[in-house]
């Protein structure tokens, strides 16, 4: 099946094809390919009306937002004011109602002045400028062709962009890499000019042609690059690297930020001088003609181009890179480096980049250097991973308040209004927003509101006045609360249900603390709870586990939004059956602490609440930290690794909540001991952390765990958050082979 075009965002615009620099690293003039010899040296009126023309109609037809148009050369500025205003012009008027245009220029900078600063600050066009360091490190390459300096006028361009009037149009300096200059005095010079980024690039080169190494070091490029890194970290990052910025988002599970690394598939098209459509530039190292299409602006659209099988090898993500790569754990921060610099001849591009030692360096320092401030707190800490979802839920209820935006009714805007008031006494509102219920609520209202169902908006008041009138009694605030009820019952969430026999069906009811217990007042009289955690007429509460050296867990079988979990929720217990399951539930504990005392510890210090479920195995419920499904029929000896075994999963899917453990889900698989069919990262991951986990119990299941584990230590997809896990699970394992 043909895959659908993958459209055009970024269009280099080539308006004049000479330069009045003699770079000797250019990949224009000094590299195999030399078409730019029979081209016209500036742009024509027809090539800049078409290239507008069929920008507008591919921006159109894919409903593209905005696209990106840099102006290139050559030099672009020799193509004088007078043209660059009508490439402007007509680029404005095409794309007007059509996409937003983010109009942009790369130079050399001789040339730029007051005047080309008017025009570009009149069409928004942003400004970047290549410089190579300080004098000396630009001069190795950047000369006139008589061997003059251009550094004392790339500055004045520089300083001339970094002052105030035309500050806001400064895209920032691009510097190519040259292992010869000195690091420090490279970043220092860069730096000392304050850009708004810095952009470093490897100088093009393919393994027909490599990179120059003075020292034969196969990491010389890497060496250089972490040189200016450690610079750059520890005077605080002022500036953004967009190398770094890359490699950085990558380790932690984001997109690569540039063409040269990541596996982000290319959407940019060039079009040259005399409207001919190309591949990107890069490609012009590698041999004559190879960023040709065939194609040009005048009998060929965008999607043609972008239909061209060499385009559509650049984006092909993990397919388009050669078997090495895809089997390397670097390769989602490398993307197997820039497409031009894998070319060799006989076997084209298939191949590592000649920079490749380099890349896998460059990676592993930057995750060397910053993994132990990247990774999360909470995949360290049940304390951190508690308070992250609790700001979770809180975000979670504000934005549900942001969507009723003044639909819920006058219900709504009195438990809101009071909520407030409940929270500004400390903690008071925390105890009942972090039952792990509580978040089932907040996500069921959103979804009932998105799919747009009958009455949603008016539902969520009865719950939000529910708990903050928990949360009153809780923390016995003098504060009486209005309670819808429905059915006869009032449920209070972490405290208890009342059954109003003798009220009527549906109302509302005042709910008030008085002294140890709390007051609740219907149209037809008033009734009296004096002890909320013990049976009364008509009360039912949640009840505690608590007993034998067990947990002090809720046993709440009332809640409605307990129903979380992948198998049915129980109704109500019996008195009987309530008390023969917490007592089977506390000899699991004892059987739990006397074989796994450190996780018996974690998960009773990070659990809160047990849910009877039908079933035989654990229960896990999404949005739900510090709540399991416990089988109700299961005996002690069942339910010790039954709850060990749903701690954990609850625990790594409340991680997944808070933070990215890993990337580009289900691009590999794994082989996973414990099953035929290999699986991706996810599965391979969670059957690793919970299996490592029930080792106490499950001796076979530790061993495919450690198999596991040596698998994961090879895959790409994990983040540096993912990675830290996977090291306390290998702790974790090497403290019970050494107990043993």
């Amino acid at each position: 099946m043909t895959r659908p075009v993958v459209p055009f965002r970024e269009i280099v615009l080539k308006v004049h094809s000479r330069c009045d620099l003699a770079c000797d690293h250019c990949y224009i003039y000094e590299h195999a390919d030399q078409s730019w010899r029979t081209r016209p040296k500036t742009i024509s009126d027809e090539a800049i009306f078409w290239t507008a023309l069929r920008l507008a109609e591919h921006a159109k037809k894919h409903a593209l937002p905005s696209v990106s148009v840099i102006l290139h050369g050559g030099e672009p500025l020799l193509a004088g004011p007078t043209r660059l205003r009508r490439v402007c012009e007509e680029l404005t008027k095409a794309l007007d109602g059509v996409a937003a245009l983010d109009l942009r220029i790369h130079t050399n900078g001789l040339q730029l002045s007051p005047r080309y600063l008017e025009l570009f600050d009149e069409f928004g066009v942003k400004v970047g400028i290549s410089l190579d360091g300080d004098k000396a490190a630009n001069d190795r390459h950047r000369r006139f062709a008589d061997g003059r300096s251009s550094h004392p006028l790339v500055l004045k361009a520089v300083e001339l962009l970094g002052t105030d009037r035309w500050r806001h149009l400064n895209l920032g300096l691009l510097c190519t890499v040259d292992v010869a200059n000195d690091p420090v005095a490279v970043h220092d010079a860069l730096m000392e000019l304050d850009p708004p980024r810095i952009d470093f690039l490897l100088p093009h080169a393919t393994w027909d042609e490599p990179p120059p190494r003075p020292d034969g070091s196969p990491t010389a490029y890497a060496d250089w690059l972490l040189t200016v890194f450690d610079r750059w970290d520890r005077q605080g990052r002022r500036v953004p690297v967009r190398l770094f910025a890359s490699v950085l988002s990558t380790l932690s599970g984001g997109p690569g930020l540039t063409e040269s690394l990541g596996l982000t598939p290319t959407d940019l098209v060039v079009v040259e001088t005399d409207g001919t459509l190309e591949q990107v530039d890069s490609l012009k190292t590698a041999y004559e003609g190879a960023a040709a299409t065939g194609f040009d602006v005048f009998a060929h659209t965008f999607d043609e181009v972008a239909a061209h099988p060499g385009v559509r090898a650049r984006q092909l993500g993990l397919a388009g890179v050669g078997a090495t790569c895809r089997e390397c754990p670097v390769v989602r921060s490398c993307g197997g480096g820039l497409y031009a610099h894998r070319y060799r001849s006989g076997t084209g591009f298939d191949n590592t980049s000649v920079y490749c030692t380099d890349l896998e360096a460059l990676v592993r320092g930057v995750e060397r250097r910053t993994a132990a401030r990247s990774v999360p707190a909470a995949v360290t800490d049940d304390g951190e991973l508690r308070t992250e979802q609790h700001e979770l839920t809180r975000l979670l209820l504000a934005g549900l308040h942001r969507e009723l935006d003044g639909r819920g009714g006058e219900d709504w805007a009195r438990a809101w209004e009071l909520a407030g008031t409940v929270d500004r006494h400390p903690g008071a509102l925390d105890g009942v927003l972090s039952h792990p219920y509580t978040r089932g609520w907040l996500h069921g209202a959103l979804d009932a509101l998105h799919e747009g169902s009958p009455g949603a908006a008016l539902l969520p008041a009865g719950r939000l006045a529910s708990s903050v009138a928990a949360a009153v009694v809780r923390g016995g605030l003098d504060l009486p609360v209005q309670v819808p009820y429905e059915d006869g019952a009032l449920l209070l969430p972490t405290i208890g249900e009342l059954r109003l026999t003798g009220a009527a069906p549906h109302g509302t009811a005042e709910v008030r603390p008085v002294e140890k217990g709390l007051l609740v007042r219907t149209g037809d009289g008033e009734r009296h709870i004096p002890r909320p955690d013990e049976h009364s007429a008509g009360w039912r509460p949640v009840r505690r586990l608590g007993r034998d050296g067990a947990p002090d867990l809720a046993v709440d079988d009332l809640d409605p939004y307990r129903d979380c979990f992948d198998a049915p929720a129980l109704p109500r217990l019996g008195h009987a059956e309530a008390a023969e399951w917490t007592a089977r539930l506390a000899r699991a504990w004892g059987l739990l602490r006397a074989r796994a005392p450190e996780q018996a510890a974690a998960a009773a210090a990070s659990l809160t609440t047990l849910t009877p479920v039908d079933g035989r195995r654990p229960a896990a419920g999404r949005h739900a930290l510090g709540a399991l499904g416990v089988p109700l029929r299961a005996e002690a000896a069942e339910l010790a690794p039954v709850l060990l075994r749903g701690w954990r999963r609850a625990r790594l899917w409340a991680l997944l909540e808070v933070t990215d453990l890993y990337a580009d889900d289900g691009l590999w698989t794994h082989p996973a001991p414990w099953q035929e069919a290999p699986v991706p990262v996810s599965e391979l991951l969670a059957g690793a952390y919970e299996r490592t986990g029930l080792r106490a119990f499950d001796p076979d299941g530790a061993e495919a765990a450690l198999r596991a584990l040596d698998t994961l230590d090879r895959a790409a997809e994990l983040t540096v958050g993912g990675k830290r896990l996977l090291a306390l699970l290998w702790e974790e394992a090497d403290r019970d082979r050494h107990s043993r």
